[in-house]
């Protein structure tokens, strides 16, 4: 089979999926649910005059319930940035109330999904610790409980995991693993305290702890938090970083888009711990123009970024666009 027929194969099967679920019986066992993300974008980086256009994500996936106490979620990206990935293949148990079970390919506990998803990012690029820390997902298994501590929503998460990233199951005698405790709800104030161990080999092996608090209304939002890998070799530095970002929005009456997004963010990064500070700084001011139809939640961007460096660093070093100010237009299309 050509590689390039794939994702055209995949798409088929989704539609299939789709038709099936309108066969559901009254019980709504087994339930269809397919969602997908489209997110393309124009940048402009001023320090060196170069601009692209990319397809940063195109994602597709599937999930449902077998029935009252199995589910299962598979989603594929069909391009990030020009490669085809397998993200999320899993399936859940629910033995008793408040408490699942995951075995397969899932999120690490330890990122926040609203940084590194494409749907739910309040900008064009991730903030740093969304993005150069470790890879958000790996296979493994994974507990979750949930309960209320008077009228305090309280989550427990623990996680088993190869410790290899993505769509490589390797034999390992040493596994990651990773816990996260969280207080609140995404409506109101929210604190959550995390930490994983990531012995991958001999060079790269990290322990990762942070903490995080957010508060949202209807209305507006903010979040901030604070992240520091460890690394236990010489071959890779220690990173440290925070971000606080906002969010307002504003409804409009136009027959194009129904609120517009103002947002700002200021997040930084370090690996040298010297006395000059962070080594990276950045802030980003965003505008975006909402629209949701039928159930298409999406969004038309502007966003403009200004670096500010101390030192270099390697995690910029690929390309001078990495840590240049820059300019980006992104359509984002979500259902």
């Amino acid at each position: 089979m050509r590689k390039n027929a794939l994702p055209f194969i995949l798409l088929l099967f989704f539609q299939t999926l789709t038709l099936t679920a309108q066969d559901a019986d009254s019980t709504n066992y087994p339930s269809i649910q397919v969602d997908g993300t489209l997110k393309n974008k124009y940048e402009y980086a001023s320090e060196t005059g170069n601009s692209r256009f990319s397809v940063r994500n195109s994602r597709i996936g599937v999930k449902g319930a077998i029935n009252s106490f199995a589910s299962y979620r598979a989603q594929l990206e069909l391009s990030d940035n020009g490669d085809f990935k397998l993200l999320d293949l899993y399936g859940t148990l629910m033995p008793a109330e408040g408490l699942t079970l995951t075995l397969g390919q899932m999120g690490i506990p330890l990122f926040n999904s609203y940084i590194t998803t494409p749907a739910t990012m309040m900008f064009a690029n991730r903030a740093f610790i969304g993005k150069y820390f470790l890879s958000t997902r790996d296979l493994g298994v994974m507990a979750k409980y949930k309960f209320l501590v008077g009228s305090l929503p309280v989550n427990l998460e623990g996680g088993l995991f190869n410790g290899n990233a993505i769509n490589d199951p390797v034999w390992k005698n040493k596994l990651s693993y990773g816990g996260r405790i969280e207080l609140g709800s995404m409506q109101g104030a929210r604190v959550t305290a995390k930490m994983y161990n990531y012995p991958k080999d001999e060079t790269k092996q990290f322990f990762i702890y942070g903490a995080d608090f957010r508060y949202a209304t209807s209305k507006w939002k903010v979040e901030t938090e604070l992240m520091k890998r460890e690394s236990k070799s010489e071959a890779f530095s220690d990173l440290l970083s925070y971000y606080i970002q906002s969010a307002y929005y504003l409804p409009l009456n136009s027959r194009f888009f129904d609120r517009m997004i103002p947002a700002l963010r200021w997040d930084a990064v370090d690996e040298t711990f010297d006395q000059d500070g962070f080594d990276v700084n950045r802030l980003t001011a965003g505008l975006g123009f909402g629209f949701n139809r039928s159930g298409y939640n999406s969004i038309l961007r502007f966003d403009y970024e200004w670096y500010m460096k101390n030192n270099d660093m390697t995690i910029f070093a690929e390309n001078p666009e990495m840590d240049s100010s820059k300019f980006t237009v992104e359509l984002v299309i979500a259902f």
